[in-house]
């Protein structure tokens, strides 16, 4: 007996691939290391390195109260750069579709493994879910790309005096969340491509679905007891054993 299910085993490697590629896409978010500037003066930042994420600037230093020195960034910040005030929204609507995209990718697993809905139902519910990982990933690398080439090209932020960052690194370096965001976007869009890539089998086409299998549409429905006790060359003929037993 075949199957629906048997047809989606790579749509399910795909769903768990976009569910975790979209809660690292959540924690790139957080995490502070996106550019690292490394400072010659050490005299407010004394490890001589700080690091500056979506939402956070930090550094540790030994000449103020706390250990680790952080303020807080704003999408309404004049001094942000371009690509820091994409990252702040992208990142955001990154997260919000990618997590509309696990339900609905969760809700066309489901029609498969239980047989519900047409092919035309499932279709659209496996392609929704692939269209929209794929746009989880491409906001996440957006600013992920923006923000690698601002590094590389030693781009400065004009931070204001009371964040006591220099005025400019004399080096930076691509710290862990472009690393986490990045691999999480790629793995993201390649379980949206194992979706879009999912056919409703042909041979199933000219079948009826019953509780997920695929049962030949021309085959004829089995017969039922009477029909088997009605059918045959015999039916209706007597016992003539059980006639010898009664009339000796």
């Amino acid at each position: 007996m075949a199957y629906l299910a048997h047809t989606a085993h790579l749509q399910f490697l795909g769903l768990v691939m976009g569910s975790v590629g979209w809660i690292l896409i959540l924690c790139s978010a957080g995490i502070n290391e996106w550019r690292m500037w490394y400072v010659s003066d050490r005299s407010v930042i004394t490890s001589g390195v700080a690091w500056v994420g979506v939402w956070r600037a930090c550094f540790y230093t030994h000449t103020m109260n706390t250990a680790e020195y952080c303020r807080a960034m704003a999408i309404t910040d004049s001094f942000l750069p371009v690509e820091m005030v994409l990252a702040q929204i992208l990142i955001m609507m990154a997260v919000a579709v990618g997590l509309l995209g696990n339900l609905v990718a969760g809700c066309a697993m489901r029609k498969v493994y239980f047989g519900l809905g047409k092919r035309r139902s499932i279709n659209v519910a496996f392609w929704s879910a692939g269209t929209l990982y794929l746009l989880t990933a491409t906001g996440a690398l957006v600013p992920l790309c923006l923000t690698t080439a601002a590094v590389l090209n030693n781009r400065t932020i004009a931070f204001p005096p009371e964040y006591d960052f220099p005025s400019a690194p004399s080096s930076q370096g691509i710290g862990s969340g472009i690393g986490v965001g990045i691999g999480a976007s790629f793995m993201t869009a390649f379980g949206g491509l194992l979706f879009l890539c999912y056919r409703y089998p042909k041979k199933a086409e000219a079948s009826v679905e019953t509780n997920g299998h695929l049962v030949d549409s021309k085959l004829q429905p089995s017969m039922g007891l009477s029909s088997i006790l009605e059918s045959g060359p015999d039916a209706g003929e007597d016992n003539t054993a059980f006639e010898l037993e009664e009339n000796p």
